[in-house]
């Protein structure tokens, strides 16, 4: 297998990864189609959003979007990250997450996430990359489901 690629969202990409959230079940479960996925990444690029993806042997093997300062007008902040199906495992998550550290990391000092309780697995690779449960949102986007906080301290004393 190739390295992975990391690179920003183009105009180019955004069929290929909204069908990739589109054809995922924990996005499913949240109601996301090709159509609802497209118009969000659509919206996000227009108006600027900062959305790398990252490339498997020249084809797009998932991605992930930050925001400086987007939560509490301090900290990054991950709103969406995601992988192709049948490539967890293989490294793309924790690159794309490695990356988007790094670049959030310029301009702050930590970094959160939110992840679905139901979500064990997503659960388990955050914390296995230095995330820690802060706190709980139930039913926050859909009812039943509790949005789990995650945060990584990122520096001591971060950019001001």
């Amino acid at each position: 297998m190739n390295e992975i690629t990391i690179r920003p969202l183009t105009q180019d990409d955004i069929p290929i990864c909204a069908h990739l959230m589109a054809d995922t079940p924990l996005w499913i479960r949240y109601g996301v189609t090709v159509a609802s996925a497209r118009a969000r990444l659509e919206g996000g690029l227009a108006a600027g959003a900062t959305i790398f993806v990252a490339e498997l042997d020249r084809a797009v093997a998932g991605f992930v979007w930050c925001v400086d300062r987007g939560a509490f007008a301090r900290s990054g902040y991950i709103p969406l990250i995601g992988v192709r199906a049948g490539l967890t495992g293989v490294g793309v998550g924790a690159g794309l997450l490695a990356y988007a550290e790094q670049y959030l990391g310029r301009s702050s000092p930590d970094v959160f996430l939110t992840v679905s309780d139901f979500n064990l697995d997503a659960q388990h690779f955050y914390q296995r990359h230095g995330y820690v449960q802060v706190g709980a949102l139930p039913d926050y986007v859909i009812n039943g489901v509790t949005e789990l906080i995650y945060w990584k301290r990122l520096q001591i004393n971060g950019p001001t």
